[in-house]
């Protein structure tokens, strides 16, 4: 391979899909999918009219694309177990069955938001819904994530945390060292790599002498493979095994989710890095709403009236998030004094 090849920004669809075993949805389990995966596209497209209107403010770094992997690791959990992930956070909340009203209000930072209007973007934070957090640090959501595995081994009960960063992330030292402790200790936590291809701006070619980032693990004795991260069977299908085998004692497993963003890093990113017609080939060929939509008219599980139902239902309830998060009121000035450390 030549070093201008290797070098190479480019991504092919191809990238997107090793082969990776599915499961066979049922029509529920389809219909479900395909509307939260469509909520949280619908959610992101509002935050980012509303960031160009200046009604956000600060960072906001959007999920268009990947929607497929945390709804696909979502339906692997059960109550009690827990999610931690980095500042491309909207779609894990959305997903972890929270407000979508709570959370547009916190990304205009109304009183009526997940953490008041003090976290934004890239804070907001759920105990009762398992959700700890969106984390501004590169790779820092990793050790905690690490520490709620082993909370739940201290405590004897069988939860298991998802631990979910990017392929940036996955350079960082803090990684490795909770590798070693999670294996060490046979913590029951699933780190999710949600590899786009691009950590900010820098391909992964360009930035990662190990590519095959499921093999991060193997000088720690954890187990890990690649998945087709814009098929939500696929993802599904993973998230089964890494999660039974967590709690049944066996330690961590790292799952590579293959995936692909669609926006620029962040709403400031003119992802000038890559190519149109590289961004248009994954939309047209792989992307995973389309998929799931493709295949409930395939297997004849809803018609096309009954997707525009669905698809209508959730503008609406979308519109009403991004309205009562313009009109919530502005938290009090004594907010500034509560929730912190003195």
């Amino acid at each position: 391979m030549s070093a201008a090849k290797a070098n190479s920004n480019t991504q092919t669809s191809d990238d997107l899909a090793p082969t990776t075993p599915l499961v066979e949805f049922s029509k529920e389990q389809d219909l479900s999918a395909y509307q939260t995966m469509l909520t949280i596209r619908r959610f992101e497209e509002k935050a980012g009219q509303m960031y160009g209107m200046g009604l956000i403010g600060g960072f906001c770094h959007l999920y268009i694309g990947q929607e497929a992997v945390v709804v696909g690791m979502q339906m692997a959990l059960k109550k009690g177990d827990q999610v931690i992930t980095g500042y491309r956070d909207h779609g894990h909340m959305i997903a972890c069955g929270l407000d979508p009203k709570g959370v547009m209000a916190e990304l205009t930072g109304r009183a009526h938001g997940l953490s008041k209007g003090k976290g934004g973007s890239m804070h907001m934070f759920s105990v009762e819904k398992g959700f700890y957090g969106g984390h501004g640090i590169v790779g820092a959501q990793v050790p905690l994530g690490t520490g709620l595995a082993f909370a739940n081994r201290y405590r004897g009960n069988d939860n298991v945390s998802l631990a979910y960063f990017g392929d940036g992330a996955a350079n960082q030292g803090q990684v490795y060292e909770s590798f070693n402790m999670a294996e060490l200790w046979k913590l029951p936590v699933v780190y999710v790599i949600e590899n786009n291809h691009y950590a900010m701006g820098t391909a992964s070619t360009r930035s990662s002498s190990e590519t095959n980032l499921s093999r991060r693990g193997l000088s720690f004795k954890i187990p890990g493979e690649q998945v087709d991260g814009m098929d939500v069977r696929a993802v599904k299908a993973a998230a089964d095994k890494a999660v039974a085998w967590c709690r049944a004692g066996k330690g961590p497993y790292i799952l590579e989710m293959l995936t692909y963003r669609y926006r620029g890093h962040s709403m400031s990113d003119p992802a000038k890095y890559r190519t149109r017609e590289e961004v248009d080939k994954v939309r047209t060929t792989h992307d995973p709403i389309d998929m799931a939509r493709n295949r409930i008219l395939e297997k004849k599980f809803a018609k096309e009236d009954d997707l525009k139902k669905i698809d209508a239902s959730v503008r609406d309830l979308i519109n009403e998030a991004a309205e009562f998060a313009t009109h919530d009121p502005e938290p009090d000035v004594s907010e500034l004094f509560t929730d912190i450390y003195r």
